[in-house]
């Protein structure tokens, strides 16, 4: 009896998880963007692949996600040769180049990335160190393709703040060993002034504007930070 109570719940967790996704979805297209819905990362990656294979890009970069990289799209894109790729996380090569080459991504054909937060009322949200990751979601790249897992939506602007200071920030100090803040050690952000503050630069995105531009693909499966 316990095993059926069980796999009925699941049965309707993963009902509630599916009909988010798709609430969510459905209020991205209602400010502008366009956005899909994937069973999984494969899957995620398909329309990732189909959206670049349609713009057909010249100049293609990325910035940081997990989310991002477990579809495999960074790898895809590093062995195909169609396109320029400008890589600026290219471990070989000193700071100030990766930098560099970051900073030219603004104007990149095409631009690849994740998000922190999307909301159920169809915004996207994100808080940065440098920046490089948002700038050419906001303006830059003709196209912006995004990538969520459904452990990224959240109700509202004001779920989308405590998610990113409660989950994604100190989470993703925990990934970088070497930098000394405060979350590091309490795992709760703590507004701090520390040099190694991750938490400068925020951005909401509230509106698609051209209509169009930015792809938001989200996974109904739990992927990144």
């Amino acid at each position: 009896m316990q095993t059926n109570q069980t796999t009925k719940t699941e049965r309707n967790d993963t009902a509630d998880q599916t009909a988010r996704l798709a609430r969510c979805a459905e209020a991205l297209r209602r400010h502008g963007f366009e956005a899909v819905v994937t069973k999984d990362a494969q899957e995620a990656f398909e329309r990732l692949r189909a959206a670049v294979e349609a713009e057909m890009p010249e100049l293609v970069s990325f910035g940081d996600s997990m989310t991002m990289r477990d579809t495999g799209i960074v790898e895809w894109l590093r062995r195909d040769g169609r396109w320029r790729l400008l890589d600026g996380f290219d471990a070989s090569m000193p700071r100030p180049e990766r930098l560099e080459i970051r900073r030219q991504a603004l104007l990149s054909d095409l631009f690849v990335t994740g998000i922190n937060a999307v909301t159920e009322e169809g915004t996207l949200h994100w808080l940065d160190m440098v920046g490089n990751r948002i700038a050419p979601v906001a303006f830059g790249p003709r196209k912006v393709l995004l990538v969520a897992g459904r452990n990224k939506i959240v109700a509202d602007r004001r779920e989308a703040e405590e998610r990113i200071r409660r989950i994604a920030a100190p989470q993703n100090i925990a990934r970088h060993p070497g930098f000394r803040t405060p979350c590091a050690k309490t795992g709760v952000c703590m507004d701090c002034n520390s040099p190694d503050r991750i938490c400068n630069t925020r951005m909401e995105m509230l509106r698609c504007h051209p209509a169009g531009r930015v792809l938001v693909v989200l996974i109904d499966e739990d992927r990144g930070l």
